[in-house]
């Protein structure tokens, strides 16, 4: 059976940065039919507690991160961004160590968004682009989709 990363609040664990969690069973329950799953949660695995302030990208996308061209920040000025590219770099680690060639992770979010995220406005709109972890996991080859397609 083959290995899939997923968003560890798709699967009902309270990670999120307000501590809640997004459950998608069904969807999840479809997948397990077919792949192992693996739960990541990039930001709690970069350093970050739960909960703590929401972060957006500011001035880009989580390839700009990546690039050093943009920062992730809390949306009381903390710079998050270490922690989110620390984050990636460990879920890049999971996915290559368990041959994962695909992952589903939470739209919109700054870490996990895999078409959609947060403007960096923090006023509710949103922008298209990946977060940090979908950028890094999808140009290391490995597909990334939404949890709103499953």
């Amino acid at each position: 059976m083959k290995n899939i990363i997923i968003s560890s609040c798709l699967l009902g664990e309270n990670v999120r940065y307000n501590g809640e969690a997004v459950d998608i069973s069904e969807g999840v329950s479809v997948l397990s039919d077919e792949y192992n799953i693996i739960p990541v949660c990039p930001e709690v695995l970069g350093g970050l507690s739960v909960p703590r302030e929401p972060c957006e990208i500011v001035n880009g996308t989580g390839i700009d991160v990546l690039n050093g061209c943009a920062r992730v920040m809390g949306s009381k000025g903390a710079d998050c961004t270490e922690a989110f590219l620390k984050g990636a770099e460990i879920v890049l680690s999971i996915a290559k160590e368990h041959k994962a060639e695909l992952a589903v992770m939470k739209e919109r979010s700054p870490s996990c968004g895999s078409s959609r995220i947060y403007s960096g406005e923090f006023n509710g709109n949103k922008k298209p682009g990946q977060g940090v972890t979908s950028a890094l996991l999808q140009m290391s080859g490995i597909k990334v989709i939404s949890e709103e397609v499953i």
